[in-house]
């Protein structure tokens, strides 16, 4: 029985877009598929971990076929679609509970699950917030912040990202305890304040499935779930229920000691010294005086990095000492031309702040070197 008939990229592109998030080892064996379902000459794939669901559609292709449905293992048909050579036909047939899969001369038989036990995501019900933002917006703004989520912190809702729909305008906000991201922008439309934490492993999806595109994303909010659909894909995530930090608190507004520099020089500067900092404390040490910025790390070996920065400073010195992975990391993700850090005192946070993007803020805390 006939399933699909298609072009191996019409099919291939398709896969790829949900199987980001299966796992390649699960406790059920089902999470390791994808449920392929053929409905009306469509074709819709849907993958899930239990906590993110992404589903999309495309075109049965040619040929009639009877409506099916089936779970087969997604790595292996990804990568059987991938070893085949682009432009080639390719035809997914079910016999006796296999997926043959088709193209030229080669031919692939996979065992099948039910699809009756894929535990697909049941509908939400009726949406308490719903907007539309430009793909490429959405996608901006969480690669200026995502890199600040914690990882497997034991305050769980560090592990995520707050989402905030409030008034004209969608913030958001991730931190481990040690740094924190902020953004936002307009939104072009009036909304009701609501905040939801979305998991680290959606966040990432996410990044990774927008398109650097003006075609809007619609962003659904629901009882315990979120949903995103762009194009012909809808992705679903289960919200992280806990209390976020409040940001507010976190962000500087009054410090005086500040200086610009351009964002390639830092980094260039960062990165050298970088070779040679602990690789267990990854502790780099700021000397900031008139007209000048000294960068310094050391390792267990007594090795030592030194750079030095001409900056438009005349307040009082300043010895502090930072994470160096912590300002690597704002710097490769916010592309600016330059960035201005500003200063309480050596004891203080550094707010990092860039004149492309008003609504942007990284706040680092200080670490003993």
């Amino acid at each position: 029985m006939k399933l699909v008939q298609l072009e191996r990229d019409a099919l291939l592109k398709p896969l790829q877009a949900v199987t980001g998030i299966v796992e390649k080892r699960h406790t059920l064996p089902i999470l390791s598929n994808v449920l392929i379902e053929r409905k009306q000459g469509r074709v819709q794939l849907v993958a899930t971990d239990l906590e993110i669901q992404v589903a999309t559609t495309a075109e049965a292709g040619k040929g009639a076929g009877e409506d099916t449905s089936l779970t087969v293992s997604a790595r292996k048909l990804q990568d059987i679609l991938r070893a085949l050579p682009e432009g080639t036909e390719t035809t997914l047939d079910v016999q006796n509970n296999r997926l043959q899969v088709r193209s030229g001369k080669s031919r692939f038989n996979l065992q099948t699950l039910p699809a009756a036990d894929f535990p697909a995501m049941g509908e939400p019900g009726t949406a308490q917030a719903k907007v539309a933002i430009p793909q490429k917006a959405l996608r901006e703004l969480l690669l200026l912040v995502q890199y600040a989520m914690a990882q497997q912190d034991i305050r769980y809702y560090l592990n995520g990202l707050l989402l905030v729909l409030d008034g004209g305008q969608v913030r958001v906000v991730a931190t481990d305890g040690h740094r924190l991201s902020y953004a936002a922008r307009p939104l072009g439309q009036q909304q009701e304040k609501r905040e939801v934490i979305l998991p680290r492993k959606a966040v990432l999806e996410l990044g990774r499935l927008l398109g650097d595109v003006e075609e809007a994303v619609t962003v659904e909010i629901f009882g315990g779930q979120v949903r995103f659909t762009f194009g012909e894909i809808a992705l679903t995530t289960k919200i992280i229920d806990g209390k976020f930090p409040d940001y507010t608190r976190v962000v500087p507004t009054n410090y005086q000691k500040r200086f610009s520099l351009k964002r390639q020089d830092l980094l260039g500067a960062l990165q050298r010294a970088a070779i040679l900092s602990n690789e267990k404390f990854r502790g780099v040490r700021w000397l900031i005086g008139a007209n000048n910025l000294r960068i310094s790390c050391t390792n267990n070996e007594q090795e030592e990095a030194q750079e030095e920065l001409e900056i438009a400073y005349a307040g009082e010195a300043l010895d502090i000492g930072f994470n160096i992975t912590y300002l690597l990391d704002v710097l490769n993700n916010v592309h600016s031309d330059s960035v201005e850090c500003a200063f309480g005192d050596a004891n203080s946070s550094m707010l990092v702040t860039v004149p492309d993007i008003h609504e942007f803020r990284y706040v680092v805390m200080p670490m003993r070197i």
